[in-house]
Order: C-alpha cells, then sequence, then structure tokens
C-alpha cells in the first residue's frame, strides 16, 4: 500500500456498509422527503464535513433537478432565501445545526423552525438523514474515497 493510498471501507468491513447503505436506502426509497431535498441535505452536510467524495457525488445529484445557480450558492443559502423554499431552509438549516450538534447542541430556536416546516416523521427521517451523510462523511473523507471530477 502506497503513502497516499487508504483502505476502501466498504470492501474491508463490507457487514458496516450494507446496514449504513440500509440506512440510505430507507432514507430515498421509504421517507416522504422529497428526492431533491434528501440530496441537498446531504450536500450541506458534506461541504461542512469537508468530504469530497461526498460533495462531488452530491453535487451532480442535485444538478440533475438543481440550477447551477442554486447548488453554487447552497453553502451560502441563508444570504439568497429567495433561492430556496421555506421548508428547504429549514432543512438546511437543522442540518447545519445537527451537523454541528457539539457546538450547537441543537438549539430550540433551531428545532422549532424545523418543526414548524415538517410534520413529525418528517423531521426525524429528515434528523436521520442528517446523521446517515455525517456517518458515510466520517468514512469518506478519513478514507480518501476518489471523486469523479477530473482537471
Amino acid at each position: 500500500m502506497s503513502e497516499n493510498t487508504r483502505l476502501v471501507w466498504n470492501e474491508v468491513a463490507p457487514q458496516g456498509a450494507k446496514a449504513l447503505y440500509g440506512i440510505h436506502h430507507y432514507i430515498t426509497t421509504a421517507t416522504d422527503l422529497p428526492n431533491e431535498l434528501i440530496h441537498l441535505v446531504f450536500l450541506r452536510v458534506s461541504q461542512i464535513n469537508g468530504c469530497a467524495h461526498c460533495i462531488d457525488l452530491h453535487t451532480r445529484d442535485l444538478l440533475k433537478t438543481m440550477s447551477i445557480e442554486r447548488v453554487v450558492l447552497v453553502p451560502v443559502w441563508a444570504e439568497v432565501p429567495h433561492l430556496f423554499s421555506e421548508q428547504y431552509r429549514a432543512a438546511l438549516a437543522w442540518a447545519e445545526e445537527v451537523t454541528r450538534v457539539s457546538e450547537t447542541h441543537a438549539s430550540d430556536k433551531a428545532y422549532a423552525a424545523a418543526s414548524a416546516a415538517f410534520t413529525p416523521k418528517d423531521l426525524v427521517d429528515l434528523t436521520i438523514t442528517i446523521a446517515a451523510m455525517n456517518a458515510f462523511n466520517r468514512l469518506g473523507a478519513p478514507f480518501r474515497l476518489p471523486v469523479q471530477a477530473k482537471a
């Protein structure tokens, strides 16, 4: 193994990968969350965590349904509220709050805003979505999963 080569986590621990992919399957097939919102949250969480693989992947996913103008402004969504619906803004705010939970402690203000925008079941599913993406990022970044982007 060269100095820059890292383990392929899902090959080394296939049962762990299967479990995590099971959560991903639940999120994308068994929730009422819109597909675009799921990928928006996946992207924002990945941006916060600095996972190049996931940023690359979920940017590509979002570009299937969202304009490039909106996608490039995801990191500063709060500055361009006219580009994102109230529900999307609530999801992005909650994603940031939960991803940075060690700093935010999932504030009452953020919880109230998320609760106002989502049904109880959808809020739990959104939080599972955020938690799952954080888990994927914590594998993708340390093991340096490759990106599709070319120079």
